[in-house]
């Protein structure tokens, strides 16, 4: 009986030694690990895909402590293991959602091409992909704007925090959703399109705050007088909508047959043609009421305005000498 007995204990010894062992003692990985637990995924898989990264020693000693521990669920996400943990402290961050985030930054002006470009840069899935949810899921905005072809304008240019879990769809959808917020904040609920389309071109056009009104005005007094925009920024987007861009506008480009060509077409082109950012909606809403008809830049990052042709070219000569000059 003692003989079972001291058996049983040397046992219950090695068993504890064990289980101490395997979840007591740190991991160190030999590089970063990144481990994706998604949605649906049970206790048993969430610990192999642990166990299969490095990250915990035993699969079976970790369930033993979840056994222990089922009151905290284990979270869905995206997790990076990079410093030595133990399995106890690394069951408490899957418990916490201490998930890894992906920061993708969207400049003012960016089209959907580039950001499609960012978010496959970040890991997040696949351009093309991106792509199809722009282009196919015009529902999101379709009270602001039931004619629009795309989501192109109302990607609304921020940083954004997203995951690995998320769909393409969940990250259209929060752009979207910050572009709602701004509208509503400048009052931005009339006339939708036409308006965001305007801001793209004028974000287009300038970098410089304070311009993006005189911008905005110049192309509503062209609009009034039904001249032709004569936006190079629309052509660039035609271009790329017809995946013939070279990177350099010619001027030969001029020519290409697109509704975006606001060369060979009057008037608006039929969308966006970049997501603007506040300074250049508002601008859009809120024009300068000027004579101007005409812009160039004046080299160094601003632009001379005009009200007439001969102006203008006075202003395109300035320009050109201090081209030749550099």
């Amino acid at each position: 009986m003692r003989k079972v007995f001291t058996l049983l204990l040397l046992a219950v010894l090695a068993a504890g030694g064990w289980l101490a062992w395997a979840l007591l003692i740190p991991v160190a990985p030999a590089e970063q690990k990144f481990v994706l637990l998604r949605p649906g995924y049970p206790t048993r898989r969430i610990a192999a895909e642990l166990k299969r990264a490095g990250v915990i020693r035993s699969k079976s000693a970790f369930l033993i402590w979840h056994y222990f521990h089922r009151g905290r669920s284990l979270k869905a996400g995206e997790y990076l293991f990079n410093r030595d943990a133990n399995a106890i402290a690394i069951h408490d961050r899957i418990a916490r959602g201490d998930i890894f985030v992906h920061t993708v930054v969207i400049p003012e002006g960016f089209t959907m091409f580039e950001i499609a470009q960012a978010l496959q840069d970040a890991g997040l899935g696949s351009s093309q992909e991106f792509l199809k949810a722009v282009q196919s899921e015009t529902a999101l905005i379709s009270d602001l704007a039931p004619d629009a072809q795309s989501l192109e304008g109302f990607l609304f240019p921020d940083t954004y925090e997203f995951t690995r879990t998320q769909s393409m769809h969940d990250m259209v959808a929060d752009m979207v959703k910050q572009f709602r917020q701004v509208a509503q904040q400048i009052g931005l609920n009339q006339d939708v399109l036409p308006m965001v389309t305007m801001a793209s071109i004028v974000e287009k056009e300038t970098a410089v705050p304070e311009e993006r009104p005189l911008v905005a005005g110049v192309y509503y007094n062209r609009l009034g007088k039904r001249i032709a925009l004569q936006a190079d920024p629309s052509v660039i987007y035609a271009e790329l909508l017809q995946g013939s861009y070279s990177g350099a506008l010619h001027h030969a480009d001029l020519e290409v047959e697109s509704p975006y060509n606001t060369y060979r077409h009057a008037g608006l082109p039929p969308g966006p043609i970049g997501n603007p950012g506040r300074s250049s909606l508002e601008a859009a809403m809120h024009p300068a009421q000027t004579n101007f008809y005409y812009f160039v830049s004046d080299g160094d990052g601003h632009h001379r305005f005009s009200a007439t042709l001969e102006e203008h070219n006075r202003n395109v000569a300035k320009l050109r000498k201090a081209v030749r000059g550099q």
